[in-house]
């Protein structure tokens, strides 16, 4: 079974572009979590254009008294967010390559070039009790180089998946998620998946072997304002438990 793990930063973008508090980022947390969502990510960006830290407290203290719900926070390791990581300790911490002014996350990090970078930084996340993961493109060597790393998951970006989903090279794409999933999982980490998957696109990449997990944000909020929230979380969690 895959866990879902719904990324609420457009509810926090909906709120943010008025000013004021509506909608409730740590609400609709409760919404999804009470249609039986086990996770809820958030990635505060450096701006604060969607996710705030202030949201990162409410949010880490409403799920943390919560039984098998977990908070996951992603985003670049600078000093910032690591001291906030700190103070929350959320249950996943999964560190991002992207710049401040970057619209979403475009690639992974390079363990050829960014080995040396991330491992004082995993050990001490690692030191504070959460999950370390690393966002990583589909490439079996960075896999492996991963693997040597002290990270305990690695989240493939899976927007090459989502964007080939409907041409001829598609079958191509899917075989290598599949055959660095497969790897990541001989050399004993754990996968999880992430960025723009949907759901028409979702059924087929959890048909890979032991995927932990999907992060799943601007799709599933998209598909929440076409068929109602209730209607679109049992259907990822259909998905995710078939």
């Amino acid at each position: 079974m895959t866990e879902l793990s719904v990324n609420v930063n457009k509810i926090a973008l909906l709120r943010n572009s008025r000013g004021h508090d509506t909608p409730n980022v740590v609400g609709f947390a409760k919404k999804f979590i009470e249609q039986g969502v086990k996770g809820i990510t958030i990635h505060p960006r450096q701006d604060e254009r969607h996710i705030t830290r202030q949201d990162a407290r409410d949010l880490g203290d409403y799920i943390r008294p919560l039984n098998g719900v977990e908070l996951n926070i992603e985003g670049y390791p600078s000093e910032d967010f690591l001291q906030l990581i700190e103070e929350i300790k959320p249950d996943q911490t999964t560190l991002v390559p992207d710049a401040p002014d970057q619209i979403t996350s475009d690639h992974g990090f390079d363990f050829h070039t960014q080995a040396e970078f991330l491992d004082p930084i995993l050990a001490r996340l690692k030191a504070t009790g959460t999950r370390a993961c690393v966002f990583l493109d589909p490439d079996v060597e960075q896999v492996r180089l991963a693997a040597q790393s002290k990270t305990d998951r690695i989240e493939l970006y899976t927007e090459e998946y989502a964007r080939t989903y409907h041409q001829p090279i598609h079958q191509e794409v899917h075989a290598r998620y599949k055959q660095a999933a497969i790897e990541a999982q001989k050399l004993g980490l754990g996968v999880n998946a992430g960025h723009d998957l949907s759901l028409e696109n979702l059924a087929k990449f959890v048909t890979i072997p032991g995927i932990l997990e999907v992060s799943i944000g601007h799709a599933l909020i998209v598909e929440c304002l076409e068929f109602g929230l209730p209607s679109v979380a049992r259907r990822y969690l259909h998905i995710c438990n078939g």
